[in-house]
Parts: structure tokens; sequence; C-alpha cells
């Protein structure tokens, strides 16, 4: 005889056993909710504080399922810019070569406008000088001071003719070629600069001392009236230099004089002026357009 595909529920008593309990289940479920309705009619506080302990009870649970949750969210969040961290590398990479470039753009034009601020005050403030140019470079360890100019014979430039910049007396020309010139500083050993206080006149010589430093001392040997922050200037005796250039400050006071630092550093200055030797034909021919302007003038 052939065995039936599908049995009953009664003829397997592991079926009636599961198809019984889930009738309990479902028959107490209902029962709880039904009370729990009643409950929440009839004694809301009552319902208030059983829903709290229920909160209590599931509290445990919901912290666990949490932290579970966060654990998986961090997880992702630390894989996704795992991911992200090679393109965003290599666009900060991007921005800061930029950055750099306008960095270094900038500074060039700051430094174009300081140099160009530096040839026209110098420009404006001697106006009868030869040519305007640049010092190249300059001596700073060798025993002798010596700067490279960037005008030559091309034009006009030759040995002797005094060199200024802005903040005063650089030194003269010491030999010309024919678009470049070597300037012996004003510090070198063998560059003496007849100079006076700028308060009172007082006259006196000014050696350079091969360390970018000066000695100054006057015409009279016994008398060393010196002083720190007096200031020197030309006083175009003998020639060559014109008078009235600033040329140094005095830093200290010495058994045979004074010692003074430069105004205008080499190293620090680019803009120069070449100017034409002072003497009495120079002074001659400056005072002769003059007159010729006031006669000119004249009705």
């Amino acid at each position: 005889m052939v065995r039936p595909a599908h049995r009953r529920p009664g003829q397997s008593r592991k079926a009636q056993y599961s198809l019984f309990a889930a009738y309990v289940i479902a028959i107490t479920g209902a029962l709880a909710g039904l009370l729990l309705a009643i409950l929440s009619v009839a004694d809301p506080v009552g319902f208030a504080a059983l829903r709290v302990a229920s909160q209590e009870i599931t509290a445990p649970i919901a912290r666990g399922t949490r932290s579970v949750i966060g654990s998986i969210s961090g997880v992702d969040d630390t894989v996704s810019a795992y991911v992200g961290a090679g393109s965003q590398n290599r666009r900060l990479r991007k921005e800061l070569a930029e950055a750099r470039r306008r960095l270094v753009a900038t500074s060039a034009l700051e430094e174009e406008n300081r140099q160009l601020k530096s040839l026209l005050g110098l420009q404006q403030t001697d106006r009868s000088a030869l040519a305007h140019g640049y010092l190249l470079t300059s001596t700073s360890t060798s025993s002798r001071r010596i700067a490279l100019l960037s005008l030559g014979r091309n034009r006009g430039v030759s040995a002797g003719q005094p060199v200024r910049g802005a903040d005063g007396l650089i030194g003269r020309v010491l030999t010309a070629g024919p678009s470049v010139s070597q300037v012996l500083l004003l510090t070198d050993v063998e560059n003496v600069v007849p100079v006076r206080r700028a308060r009172d006149g007082l006259p006196a010589l000014a050696t350079g001392r091969g360390n970018g430093d000066l000695d100054v001392r006057t015409l009279n040997i016994a008398n060393n009236p010196f002083k720190p922050g007096d200031i020197l200037v030309t006083s175009g005796t003998g020639g060559l230099y014109p008078p009235n250039i600033p040329v140094a400050i005095v830093v200290r006071r010495q058994d045979d004089g004074a010692l003074a630092r430069p105004l205008a550093d080499p190293a620090k200055v680019d803009a120069v002026a070449v100017l034409r030797p002072y003497t009495p034909d120079n002074i001659e021919a400056q005072a002769v357009p003059a007159q010729s302007s006031t006669a000119a003038g004249e009705p």
C-alpha cells in the first residue's frame, strides 16, 4: 500500500507540540496586549511605570546594538577615507605647487618694485648724476673691497668717478670695462675720504678698515670730539667726492679717533649713481647753465 505524501499533524507528535506552542504563544501575546491596553486606560501611572521598567530591561541591548552599529559606521568611514586619501593627496600636492609658484612670482615682483623705487629715489636725490645702474656683486671676505657695477665705458663711466647709493657714498670707480666696471668700496683700506661732521662741520678723514667699518681721525690728533651717533658727510676737500654726501655714522669712540659704519651697505644696495668727479671745472660748468637760464628769463 502506498504511503500518503502528506500526513496530518495529528499523526505526528512533534507537529502537534509545535502547533500547540504556537497557539499558546499567540493567545498569551493577545492576552498580554489586551491587559496592557486595559492597564493604560484604567491606570495610566502604573502603565507608565511598567513601560519605564521595560525600557530599563531593554536598554543594555540597545546600547550594545548602537555600539556595534557605530563600530561598523566607523570602519566604513575609515575605509572611505583610505580610498579617498590618494586623490586628496594629489589635489593637495597640486594646490601646494600652485601656491609655491604664486609665492615665487610675488617675491620676484616685490624685489623688482623695491629696486625700481630705490632707483627712482636715487634719481630724484641726485639729478646731476652721469649714469644710474646696479651693483651686481660685492666682495665680503676678500682683502680688497670691490664691487661690480652694471655700467661701463658705454655709459661714460671711467676710473676715478664717485659712486653713491640712495643712503650714501659707496666708493669710486677703480677700472671701467666696455659694459661693466669695478668699484673700490668705501671700506677698502686704500680708500681715504675727506669728511666733516654734519652738525658742526668738524673736518676729518675716513679710512676703510677692510672689515666693513671705517676709521675716522680728525686733522688735529690731540682733539677727539667724536661721539656715537655723529653723522659724517663728504666735505669736498681735495676734489673727487662732491660735498654733503652722507658717508657714515660713528658707533664708538677710540683713543685716536672713532669707529664708524657706512650708511650705505653695498651688500644691501642695488641702485647706484655714478657722479662726475668734483673739481672746480665742474663747479664752473654747473654754474654756466644756471646763469644762462637766468639771463634768458630776464626781459
